[in-house]
Order: structure tokens, then sequence, then C-alpha cells
């Protein structure tokens, strides 16, 4: 993804930054003259963040409203994809919201390394998305702490260029650590409330150590999950007998709307976990897989299935099985010794145009496939960041294309890249 618009999508923005001017009245020089400090900052205002060194403000890449779209700096112009709002996220802590894409600022892939980037994405309250405001000794300006690495928001090397990314680094007070918090107009409360901060935040890169377990409880019957269950790392086990049965229940069923976190499921899980409509597992580790990991069912075609931290192992079969329609996200996950890692449902009674996400998963041979998709339903796969471990001879197949069914068996029709399989070969890395 490139750091720098493309040049010609700059004179439209210069443009529209022009006719924003004209009807906001003169915001524009106006608001040079309203600033905020840690202590004054006001929940309910937009504002440009204008580095100290460069002059230049926090400017998301080519106008982009995707997840993943890149910060850097660049000419103040009051545009919406310069203007952030500061979301409460309590203790002192706020995430900065864009007001053109409704995201937020992201550490990318949770990393504490010196000159991590960061980037735009959903709003999950992430601590990788918190940032604590330290005045500077004027107090005409601020730091930007950011909560889970202890590092500031800071334009690289010093940077006067434009599109000069913006990474963090340790601490120095530097002028390039500075940022100038410019009102530029009101703004609204997030219409939506994101999901609570995991306990235990998703590991960078999906290759974070599987955690031990607090306590076990095993389980007679289906847990059935509205709302928010935090497991705190208790392991549940012993639903089933830990075979392939296809008539085996879920060990946890999530309705609509509902988030399961930092759960541990042994062995014995019989069919693991089914969404009814949108859900969230964050931090949920599959010891060992019995029939599926999870599987999203539902019949809503806007329901989304996000999978956030967490990892699977000894899954003889699928890991994730897509039944329903919508939009399956796997991010931040780690698997190992596995058939399928995502498989849309080849032969339901009914199909539907499917589409899957896989990005930062770290994957560990023997394995067969990551995904696999009906491409003549419609389903879409896009595949980046994906590490994969001890296989020199590349037998892991990316990604599948099947001609699915409504009764008997799909047919394998082709591998590789393609319309329906996106990535490159620079989306997987061997090691």
């Amino acid at each position: 993804m490139s750091r720098r618009p493309p040049a010609a999508r700059r004179p439209f923005r210069v443009a529209l930054a022009a006719a924003l001017t004209l009807a906001l009245g003169g915001t524009l020089g106006l608001a040079t003259a309203v600033g905020a400090s840690a202590a004054s900052v006001d929940t309910n205002a937009w504002y440009v963040l204008v580095n100290r060194q460069s002059g230049k403000v926090m400017d998301v890449t080519g106008t982009s409203t995707a997840d993943g779209a890149a910060i850097q700096q660049w000419p103040r112009n009051d545009g919406a994809w310069q203007q952030w709002q500061f979301v409460d996220s309590g203790s002192g802590w706020y995430r900065l919201r864009s007001r053109h894409s409704g995201k937020v600022l992201d550490l990318w892939q949770w990393s504490t390394a010196d000159r991590a980037p960061f980037h735009q994405y959903s709003d999950l309250d992430g601590y990788n998305q918190q940032f604590k405001l330290i005045d500077s000794a004027s107090g005409a300006y601020v730091r930007l702490h950011n909560r889970h690495s202890g590092k500031l928001v800071t334009v690289t090397d010093r940077s006067t260029a434009d599109g000069a990314s913006i990474t963090q680094l340790t601490d120095n007070n530097q002028y390039n650590q500075q940022w100038q918090l410019v009102k530029v107009g009101a703004g609204t409360a997030p219409t939506q409330q994101p999901t609570q901060q995991p306990t235990t935040p998703p590991p960078s890169g999906g290759s974070g150590s599987w955690p031990s377990a607090s306590g076990q409880q095993k389980v007679s019957a289906t847990i059935k999950v509205s709302g928010t269950l935090d497991g705190r790392n208790v392991r549940y086990y012993g639903i089933s007998s830990g075979d392939q049965d296809e008539s085996q229940p879920p060990i946890f069923q999530l309705s609509d709307g509902a988030v399961l976190r930092n759960v541990i499921i042994g062995t014995g899980a019989g069919d693991g976990v089914h969404c009814t409509g949108t859900c969230t597992l964050e931090n949920v580790w599959w010891e060992d897989v019995g029939e599926d990991a999870a599987t999203l069912k539902g019949s809503n075609a806007s329901q989304v299935m996000t999978v956030n931290g967490g990892g699977a192992r000894s899954a003889s079969d699928k890991v994730f099985q897509h039944n329903g329609p919508g939009r399956f996200v796997i991010t931040n996950f780690q698997v190992s010794d596995f058939g399928k890692l995502y498989r849309s449902c080849g032969n339901c009674s009914t199909q539907y145009a499917r589409t899957v996400v896989i990005e930062n998963v770290q994957v560990t041979a023997p394995g067969k496939s990551l995904v696999g998709i009906n491409s003549n339903y419609g389903d879409r796969a896009t595949i980046s960041g994906v590490t994969i471990v001890n296989d020199p001879s590349r037998k892991i197949v990316i990604c599948e294309e099947y001609r699915g069914v409504t009764s008997g068996e799909p047919s394998k029709i082709g591998s590789g890249p393609s319309g329906a399989c996106g990535y490159s070969s620079s989306s997987i890395t061997y090691r």
C-alpha cells in the first residue's frame, strides 16, 4: 500500500478543501487561533493536528476510507481526512477518530518497535488505538503517548516533506513528536460503541505465545452468549469426544452482536463456536480443534464475523467454516497442523456470495490450504500479511477456487491469484 496518495488525487483534495473553506465561512483562518491542551481537549470537537517540526498536519493517505490506510503528514487544507476527534476511552486515554473514514488511528500489528507505522483501522478500542495527551513545556503542544507501546506519535526522521510517514518513537520530547491541536468545528459523538479492550491484546503478526489456562471448566451443554463473555483464559472442554462427527453441538453459541474473548477451548470442543449473526472472537485459542473451530451461520448479508487474535492447532479438516452470507475476517491469528484455515461452504442447501479477509496471520506447517471459496457463487477472498513457517516446498495452497453446489460434492476449478482470490506473491512470506 502506497503511503503517498496518487498525484491525480491532490487537485481534487485542494478543490474540495477550498469548497469546504467557503462553506464554513472562513473556518480555516479562524481556527488557527483556537488550540487545546491535554486538560482542555473537547471530545465533541474536530481538530487538525499540526506537527511542530514541519508545520504540516496528520493526514489519511489518499483520502482513503479503507482499513489499513497509512497515515502521513501533508500541508493543511482542513479536508475531512485531516480532521480528528478525540473519543474518550476512560482514565485519560483517547482514540483519534478520522472524520472522513470513521476509523481510528491504530498502531499497526501491535508493534512495540521504534519506527512502527500508524494506519487507520476500525474502532476496536484496543490499547494500540488509545493515546494519552502529554503537554509540552510551553503548553501549546501535546505529545501523543500510545497505551500499548508507551511510545509517541512521530513524524519519521524529523522530515518536513509532504507524504512523510507517521510512526512511533521513544519519547525524546523532540519537535517532530509534538502536535498542536487546532479546533476546526463541533463534532458528534460516535453512533456505535466499540467493543471493550481484551484483557490480553491480540499478538502482533499472529505470532504471540499461547496463554496458560487460569482454570478449566467441563461443558455438558452449549453455552449461549449474548453481549460479552470474557473467559479470563479459562479452558472450556469436554462437550464431545473430540472426533469429526458432523452432528456435534457447539461449545459456544453467539447471538447477533455477541463478543467472546480470552477463552481457551480444549479437547472435546464439539463444533467449536457458532455465530448466528455478527459476532467477534478476541483471543480465542483452540488447543485441539474438533469438527470445526468456528462457523458463521445466520442469514443477513451484512453480518460480519471477526476473529482477532488467538490461534488454533490440530485441525484435521477445517478451522473456520462459512455457511451463512456476509463477511468473515481473520486477523492477528496463528494456526498450525491443520487442513484448511477457511472454507466457504461447498454444498450448503442455500448458497450465497461470501467474502473472506485474511490479514496478519502466521501459518505453521503441516497444512493443506489457507482459503477455499466458491467463485461460481461470487465468493471473494483478500489475503495479506501471511507468514508461512516450515514449508520449504511450499505445499500449502494459498487460495483454492471451487464450483460450489447445493447438493452433492463441489469440484475444484483452480488455485492461485485471480479475480476471486485476491493476493500477490508479496502478500506471503516464507520462513
